[in-house]
């Protein structure tokens, strides 16, 4: 009778064990994933930005954490750092090739001669929203990979709107622009100089201490900073014609990526296209809230050129001989901007 006792008690034991998922598999989650065994540590990632918090390629960095922790059921934890508390905008991509990160987010722009196609896209093109902008280099990006990136993982890329020069003073003609100084970043320097400006270089954070101080007059830049650094305070014209873009790319170690389980990859490749999407339309808002706020605060003041005619010729020429010498040193520069204006012209009409 003991014997049959114990029996009895070791086959309800395994019965509920097996009732529960008893063992080391986890139970299966709604649409066939699984959740992590209890004991087992998440993937963790490393996720590096050289720009603070409230700036929007780190809101992008946020929302893909959170998709991504999401939809892998707490498989992966990413942590991030920004700031340029891990690494910085002049050694972002060296640095996750050497894993000092697994990720890094940078724009292309801050390195010069690195990416030649992609520098044709960033010139003055007509982009009409952050949006065409984000969608159009994601889909260049995705056509003609860049060499730079060859050993690398593309997470995802986006870009800015167009930048607008933001001055003290209007900024309606060739003529109100000779001389001025004006704080671009690197790719802006000929194009500046070509239509008569006097290019500083400085950091962002530099910047406002510089408009107040006098030694700018304005800067070249998208329109969120207006808001975001405030500067409208001390810029009270924005010109209404739209330069240069910036282009974002995050990218992973080659190393990392293939370390990764199939299905963490899976979601990943997923979120590549719709960080695209979510970024451009949020920069896109947010542009337009910061042009409120920096008209009710600051009556920041939207001028047109008058000889806009004659901004989109000299543009168009620096373009067109900057594809011709790419095209001289094998590049195919000439089909690249072909491309991009199609889809210019595809994503400002849908």
């Amino acid at each position: 009778m003991k014997k049959l006792v114990t029996s009895l008690l070791t086959l309800s034991l395994v019965a509920m064990l097996t009732a529960c998922g008893g063992g080391n598999q986890g139970a299966q989650q709604a649409g066939g994933q699984s959740s992590p065994a209890s004991n087992e540590k998440p993937i963790e990632l490393s996720y590096a930005f050289f720009a603070p918090a409230n700036t929007f390629p780190a809101v992008q960095m946020e929302k893909w954490k959170a998709e991504l922790e999401r939809r892998t059921n707490g498989k992966v934890k990413v942590n991030l750092f920004l700031g340029g508390t891990l690494l910085k905008a002049d050694n972002m991509y060296d640095g996750i090739a050497n894993k000092v990160a697994d990720i890094g987010l940078s724009s292309t722009t801050y390195e010069p001669g690195r990416f030649p196609l992609l520098a044709i896209s960033d010139m003055p093109s007509g982009y009409t929203s952050s949006k065409v902008a984000s969608r159009v280099a994601h889909d260049l990006i995705e056509q003609y990979p860049p060499e730079a990136f060859k050993d690398f993982k593309i997470i995802t890329s986006f870009a800015t709107e167009a930048s607008y020069i933001q001055t003290k003073d209007p900024v309606t003609s060739l003529g109100d622009l000779k001389g001025k100084q004006l704080r671009i970043s690197g790719a802006l320097t000929p194009i500046m100089q070509e239509l008569g400006a006097s290019p500083v270089g400085m950091s962002q954070a530099e910047v406002a201490e510089a408009l107040q101080t006098g030694v700018v007059n304005g800067l070249v830049t998208s329109r969120e900073g207006l808001l975001d650094l405030k500067f409208a305070e001390s810029v009270k014209y924005v010109t209404n014609y739209p330069l240069t873009i910036n282009t974002f790319i995050a990218v992973m170690n080659k190393d990392v990526w293939n370390s990764l389980p199939g299905d963490v990859q899976k979601v990943i490749d997923e979120l590549n296209g719709e960080m695209t999407a979510f970024t451009g339309e949020y920069l896109d808002n947010h542009v337009k809230k910061a042009l409120e706020w920096s008209q009710k605060e600051h009556g920041t003041q939207i001028v047109e050129l008058s000889d806009k005619d004659i901004w989109d010729q000299k543009l168009k020429t620096m373009q067109d001989k900057y594809v011709d010498e790419l095209e001289t040193k094998g590049q195919p520069a000439k089909e690249y901007k072909q491309k991009l204006y199609e889809l210019i012209d595809k994503y400002s009409k849908e």
